[in-house]
């Protein structure tokens, strides 16, 4: 009798033993997904910009500007940006202070592919937060397909393709302070909110609607209407205030752009809503997420962004092209999962399937299909000429570059552009890539001819010329 009631004691005992490891388990497999996923597009996307960035397909205009940047935070001097001009504070241009976090980082590794790397696992981190609310919501096969659609969302791909950009830190601060919101979880949703006001100057007016939506849905108005009010204030001190401290001519550059005033109040109606690019803006915003999103409260958090972009007089700002849409990809496809649970079961399959399908249609379209394409993996031969002409420069020279060269030479030289006004003493060296596509901005391919002769009148000698490369050098 003793023998079987400890034999009974034996099996509770393992029944109450394996309890705590099954709900283990559980938890473990239910972190996995986010996880994984937030890795694979963290490597994704490294892969993808690294080796653009390779193929000397980066830019000076931007992710030679924002190395610069980080180069001087790095060495505790103030964000100096000699691409921008002679002594320009870069915090002049836009307040993004923010990027100075990556400094140690580059203290430790001075290279460009520093900033790509941080940019990739910053923006791959938007995917966590939301799988793994929809995987709460509908369980792990939903899960799955909401962070694949975050992933390959355009708007993300385009951004973490292009260069590296500020914006990089608030694509994950919205994705968290976005699920925040819709699990009703509000204080959460202040504090991921409140540091988007260090990214970038704009989205002081992103985190005064996130406050207002604090206010009005979650009946908050004394936690709401503070950082309301706080979002506003910090928006009109740096864009009146702090930017023109630091900028040369002692003005934001962009206010002018957007000022409704510049159209009057019914032409700027008519004005945010004309050109139709405008309006495959809008449809692009909201077909990654099958439409499920339109009418859920949370996609009110895109309206201050797309108010001053379509407000702007530059067309740039309008469309479906480089990296200012990222900061909206989170939101909508919170947006969708808040509708998610009030959704008929047919409407929701049917709204999933088209955002999957929608994905799958962005991944080819959108640069996400180049880490498997065989010409990605491929250096050209005028990409092996350009490099070998750049290794010639020596390092802790100055150099007056191409767009597409000076994002090769920053981490070891002083790089500007080389249709920069000229200095006294002008620089060490030049190198210009007669083939480089950037044509309208910021050096314009008709005058190209014209400054390479002014370097020669001024005393140049050629040094090489190959392939398209011209490399010159100070006598």
């Amino acid at each position: 009798m003793s023998d079987v009631l400890a034999e009974e004691g034996s099996a509770t005992r393992t029944v109450v033993a394996t309890a705590p490891q099954r709900a283990g388990r559980a938890l473990a497999s239910r972190r996995a997904l986010p996880a994984g996923l937030t890795a694979l597009f963290a490597v994704l996307y490294a892969v993808l910009s690294v080796r653009r960035h390779e193929r000397l397909l980066s830019m000076g205009f931007d992710l030679g500007i924002f190395e610069q940047a980080v180069k001087a935070y790095a060495h505790l001097h103030w964000p100096v940006v000699p691409l921008k001009g002679p002594g320009y504070d870069v915090l002049g241009d836009h307040f993004s202070p923010v990027v100075a976090l990556l400094a140690p980082a580059y203290r430790l590794f001075p290279t460009p592919v520093t900033l790509l790397v941080a940019q990739a696992v910053l923006m791959a981190l938007a995917v966590h937060p939301l799988t793994r609310w929809a995987q709460r919501l509908h369980g792990p096969r939903i899960g799955a397909l909401v962070g694949c659609a975050v992933g390959c969302s355009w708007g993300i791909v385009k951004a973490a393709s292009f260069d590296f950009h500020e914006i990089a830190f608030a694509v994950p601060l919205l994705a968290f302070a976005a699920e925040a919101l819709g699990r009703r979880r509000w204080h959460a949703a202040v504090w991921w909110s409140v540091p988007l006001v260090l990214v970038k100057e704009d989205l002081g007016l992103t985190v005064a609607a996130v406050g207002a939506y604090i206010a009005w849905y979650g009946r908050r108005p004394r936690l709401g209407l503070p950082l309301a009010a706080f979002g506003l204030l910090a928006t009109a001190l740096e864009v009146l205030v702090v930017v023109p401290s630091f900028n040369p001519h002692g003005a934001f550059d962009y206010l002018s752009q957007v000022t409704p005033g510049s159209h009057g109040a019914a032409p700027l109606v008519t004005h945010l809503l004309w050109p139709p690019l405008k309006w495959l803006t809008l449809l692009m915003l909201v077909a990654p997420t099958g439409f499920l999103c339109l009418r859920a409260p949370l996609l009110w958090l895109c309206l201050p962004t797309l108010l001053w972009r379509f407000a702007s007089d530059n067309p740039h700002y309008w469309g479906v092209s480089y990296h200012y849409s990222a900061v909206l990809m989170p939101i909508v496809f919170a947006a969708m999962l808040q509708r998610t649970p009030r959704l008929p079961r047919r409407r929701l399959r049917a709204g999933l399937s088209g955002a999957a399908a929608f994905a799958c249609l962005m991944t080819v379209v959108y640069p996400l299909h180049e880490v498997v394409m065989p010409e990605s993996w491929q250096t050209s031969a005028h990409v092996r000429t350009a490099r070998a002409l750049l290794a010639l420069v020596p390092d802790g020279t100055t150099v007056a570059a191409s767009d597409h060269l000076a994002a090769q030479l920053v981490s070891r030289t002083t790089v500007t552009l080389y249709c920069a006004a000229p200095t006294p003493t002008g620089p060490q060296w030049v190198v210009v890539d007669r083939t480089d596509p950037t044509v309208k901005s910021p050096c314009p391919a008709d005058q190209m001819q014209h400054w390479l002769d002014t370097y020669a009148r001024n005393g140049y000698r050629v040094r090489a010329d190959r392939d398209g490369v011209i490399l010159l050098e100070r006598r």
